[in-house]
């Protein structure tokens, strides 16, 4: 089976700022073997690019919706596209 990579562009909402909450993504992320990054935005949403294979974008799609999250979550909005390969890593910005 060939591994696809993909890339998940997703917009955390609620109190995500200020909690842990880009330290925790890093570290569930690094554990999926995910590269990318997750940063704050002014409007106090969180952004999180995540490239791996489509198993492991979902797996980290479905922490980000679990409940588990430092903080809280409202509301994540995914978008899909194709994998661009230039991150390595998974940073926090």
């Amino acid at each position: 089976m060939v591994d696809i990579h993909v890339r998940l562009t997703a917009w955390v909402h609620g109190r995500v700022q200020g909690v842990g909450f880009r330290w925790w993504t890093r570290a569930r992320a690094s554990e999926l073997g995910l590269r990318g990054y997750a940063s704050n935005l002014t409007d106090g949403r969180v952004e999180v690019v995540a490239e791996g294979s489509k198993e492991d974008c979902s797996g980290l799609l479905d922490l980000l919706r679990s409940g588990t999250t430092p903080g809280h979550v409202d509301l994540v909005v995914e978008r899909w596209s194709a994998a661009k390969g230039n991150v390595t890593g998974f940073a926090e910005r």
